[in-house]
């Protein structure tokens, strides 16, 4: 017969037996996630003295049976623990999403008041969102990248308490829209908040407050784990899915979320096919101020061999310019100071806008334009949103628009599932698939053909599309449907 406590003993039945508060403390270290702090002895003896008593209180008084505090880890987590730095690093959460973006912290911050846990994996060479919310100065020069957010990005945005974080001071509404046609008979179209029978028809809101907001609102989300880092590896099977780092770090989760923009990690570990196409031409961005109001009209122009110039109304008497170019022109305008740009805006805003004067600092970006289709939206374990599921042409306003309504069916179609369905099931994911298709390729196709019927300088096409503007401005019931699919309003 083993003799207890001798040299055959099972500690764990010893411990359990003869002290059962130092068995509950050992089983719950081992539970601990390795990578939190440990307490030092001096916070560890509070757990175990009562308030009011020293070391030399006496040793027949009772210790209280309370729990370890999370993080500390006792014999046994010490002797289980690696001896790698990088090996104890080891996170699970429900959801991993793997972007930096507006689209990669919305689905972050969706997820996370759904309920699930979330770990939000950055670039190691991006500053972590917390960072640089606190960082960002109060004063900044005017961001020429814009975004024209419709009702659908709104709606979401107002749910997870973001859009109240903006900068109100720097968001402005857009109550009409005008689009005008080329050559000497050129088409008009024109679109405004009365005729849709809605407040506005959308905001424009820089890239930069509405991360900042983002920002704020992640450094409270509870559910949410910030990661900093470079993925190296994806790994998937029937229960889970692992991101490996490149030092040494994982991350086990029920579904990755893939919102890491048109070159999409993610998906090209998925083995993703994609149809792509540039559109040979680059969108060039610059702020004005304006000699005379816009009232919230955004403007656009095609005008064909130059490419699509349009104007979207800023705060004050200021617009933001977005000029699809052809790329050797945009290499031209991107040599040019703001100054000679405006000169050459005078032909289609002096009319309306008066002269037009570059803000200070004078800046002048591009970013190349082309269309991106991949052959899918989901894989095994893993779901697409934002560009890493669709590029389209920047001519409608829509891509980061499509981005939010990915995040909101996605989540939707997560909360929503089946009870015995886990969160990376297949078929859940099909689902997802399926309700993103048609407004999708509908936004894909209506963007490829505007910009190929635009695009072309030849008379008989001129002619063909300026009636067409001007017919589909006189079918006020068409134009109320389209402007209505445009707007992404709910209910």
């Amino acid at each position: 017969m083993r003799v207890l406590g001798g040299p055959g003993r099972n500690r764990t039945t010893d411990t359990r037996i003869f002290n059962p508060l130092l068995y509950q403390l050992s089983y719950q270290a081992k539970e601990q996630n390795y990578s939190r702090p440990e307490r030092n002895c001096k916070e560890l003896w509070k757990l175990f003295i009562p308030p009011g008593r020293g070391v030399g209180a006496g040793r027949g008084a009772a210790m209280p049976a309370r729990s370890i505090l999370p993080g500390y880890k006792g014999y046994n987590g010490r002797m289980n623990s690696p001896s790698s730095p990088s090996m104890r690093r080891f996170i699970q959460s429900d959801i991993c999403i793997v972007g930096n973006g507006a689209i990669a912290k919305t689905a972050a911050l969706g997820f996370a008041q759904a309920g699930q846990s979330v770990t939000l994996l950055c670039p190691s060479t991006a500053p972590a969102p917390s960072a640089a919310a606190a960082s960002a100065p109060a004063e900044l020069g005017w961001d020429v990248r814009v975004f024209a957010l419709n009702h659908t990005a709104f709606h979401l945005l107002s749910a997870l308490k973001v859009w109240g974080a903006l900068d109100a001071a720097r968001v402005a509404p857009v109550d009409a829209m005008l689009v005008n046609g080329d050559g000497a008979q050129a088409g008009a179209l024109g679109f405004d908040a009365y005729g849709a029978h809605t407040g506005t028809l959308a905001w424009i809101v820089e890239d930069r407050n509405l991360n900042q907001a983002l920002d704020a609102a992640l450094r409270f989300a509870q559910n949410v784990t910030l990661v900093q880092g470079r993925a190296t590896g994806l790994v998937r099977d029937a229960d889970s899915a692992t991101v490996h780092l490149d030092d040494g770090a994982a991350i086990q989760a029920a579904l990755v979320v893939g919102a890491d923009g048109a070159q999409s990690w993610v998906r090209g570990q998925c083995d993703i096919g994609m149809d792509y196409r540039s559109y040979g031409q680059s969108a060039v961005v610059s702020n004005f101020h304006c000699e005379r109001p816009h009232h919230g009209a955004a403007q656009q122009w095609f005008t064909g061999a130059e490419g699509v110039v349009a104007l979207l109304p800023l705060p004050g008497n200021m617009v933001s310019l977005v000029w699809s170019a052809p790329e050797a022109l945009a290499a031209t305008l991107r040599a040019e100071s703001a100054t000679q740009l405006a000169a050459r805006l005078a032909p289609f805003a002096a009319a309306k806008l008066g002269q037009l004067t570059p803000l200070q600092p004078e800046l002048v970006r591009d970013f190349p334009l082309r269309l991106m289709r991949p052959h899918s939206m989901v894989a095994p374990r893993v779901a697409l949103v934002g560009d890493a599921a669709h590029v389209v042409h920047p001519l409608a306003g829509h891509g980061m628009n499509l981005g939010f309504a990915d995040v909101e069916q996605l989540v939707r179609t997560i909360v929503e599932r089946e009870a015995q369905r886990g969160i990376g099931d297949q078929r859940v994911l099909a689902r997802y698939a399926r309700a993103r298709k048609e407004d999708v390729l509908l936004m894909q196709l209506a963007t490829d053909g505007l910009a190929r019927l635009f695009g072309t300088d030849l008379e008989p096409l001129r002619v063909v599309r300026n009636f067409g503007l001007n017919l589909l401005d006189k079918l006020p019931m068409l134009k109320r449907r389209l402007i209505s699919h445009a707007l992404g309003k709910q209910g």
